[in-house]
């Protein structure tokens, strides 16, 4: 549409299944390009991802022809399916099902950019839960336990309710 213009930085966070730890460093650079390139093709631009083992960080300049509710269900299920036509993993690889989305302004935009790239530094101190705890709070995101990423605990139980 002519004399459109948009600005819309929006950092996506989604979890493996049963937030387990199936995303291996020897081919997690891979997904990650995976990812840069559905997102591209959704006319989106990729600013930043990350995956650690059990859960992905992306920022993207957000298409405004696209709903962030789409793209998400689609970018998780190609990815999904990707990751077992590859093999990269002897488990069921499948993402949770839900994702947050968090909105940042153009002078936010290199601190998100920094925090999503130092991943592996920023989970040595604090932990997945705590990380996406603190965003909802931060956005002032209401929410029900029930409904948050399954938590796993260290002993392999848990579920979002123990929050």
């Amino acid at each position: 549409m002519p004399n459109s213009y948009t600005q819309l930085y929006i950092h996506l966070v989604f979890a493996v299944k049963g937030r387990t730890s199936l995303v291996l460093e020897s081919w997690r650079q891979n997904l990650e390009k995976y990812l840069t390139v559905v997102t591209q093709s959704r006319g989106h631009k990729l600013l930043a991802v990350y995956c650690m083992p059990d859960h992905t960080h992306l920022l993207i300049g957000l298409n405004p022809n696209d709903s962030i509710s789409g793209f998400v269900r689609d970018l998780k299920a190609n990815s999904s399916k990707w990751v077992k036509e590859q093999g990269f993993s002897r488990f069921r690889f499948e993402w949770q099902t839900g994702y947050g989305a968090f909105s940042y302004s153009l002078s936010q935009r290199d601190q998100v950019i920094n925090y999503i790239r130092n991943q592996p530094e920023h989970h040595r101190r604090r932990s997945f839960r705590e990380e996406y705890l603190d965003l909802l709070q931060k956005f002032e995101v209401d929410f029900k336990k029930e409904y948050l990423f399954e938590w796993i605990d260290n002993d392999g139980t848990g579920t979002g309710q123990d929050l």
